[in-house]
């Protein structure tokens, strides 16, 4: 009978500490599954932004991983650059306010080139024919595998005469480098190793 209850407390005894077993990793998978929603909420909350409206009214935006948007960014601040750099008018302080601005996008190669241009009559070409020179981005293709990023654009220029248009076909290549964010600058690039490799004609037609 003595040995039989030793058993039946033995056996209680197993049970007990299966059913503690049990209950520890319940109380464990339930922890750590509290934690996981609680961060995930955290972080959702965090990719909210709540803007004031001039003091009024708060409005609900949502914030994106910075890195999403470099691809567009990086486009964007080589169409800005060329814009700014190509973009002529019969005006020397115009010109050279969009030189100005377009040497915040980029380092002393696109700078070279301006020099190169300039010391060739380019610009007095411009100005004593009032002529006006316009470009149009066809496409911007950047390799983002390799840093610095590969960068090869296609453009169209406009140089409108006061009699006729000649339309040239304009690629350029450089690399593209992390910069500071300004207000010079709102992309945060800076375009180096700038050339062009390509400036012909391709079609010369009367206004």
């Amino acid at each position: 009978m003595e040995f039989k209850s030793l058993k039946n407390i033995e056996s209680s005894f197993r049970h007990l500490r299966l059913f503690g077993i049990v209950y520890l990793c319940v109380c464990t998978l339930l922890v750590g599954f509290s934690v996981w929603k609680a961060y995930s909420f955290a972080e959702a909350q965090r990719e909210k932004i709540y803007v004031l409206d001039e003091g009024k009214s708060l409005m609900l935006a949502l914030s994106q991983d910075l890195e999403q948007n470099r691809p567009v960014e990086a486009r964007e601040h080589v169409r800005r650059f060329h814009e700014l750099f190509f973009t002529l008018s019969p005006d020397k302080n115009a010109i050279e306010g969009n030189i100005r601005r377009a040497m915040f996008l980029s380092d002393r190669s696109a700078y070279a080139h301006y020099v190169d241009l300039a010391e060739q009559g380019y610009y007095n070409r411009i100005i004593s024919g009032n002529v006006n020179q316009r470009v149009g981005i066809d496409s911007v293709k950047c390799d983002f595998h390799t840093y610095p990023y590969e960068v090869v654009t296609y453009a169209k220029l406009s140089i409108i005469r006061e009699k006729s248009v000649t339309e040239r076909s304009l690629v350029t290549r450089g690399r593209l480098l992390n910069s500071t964010r300004s207000d010079n600058n709102p992309h945060g690039f800076i375009l180096e190793a700038f050339r062009v490799v390509e400036n012909r004609d391709i079609r010369v037609y009367d206004r």
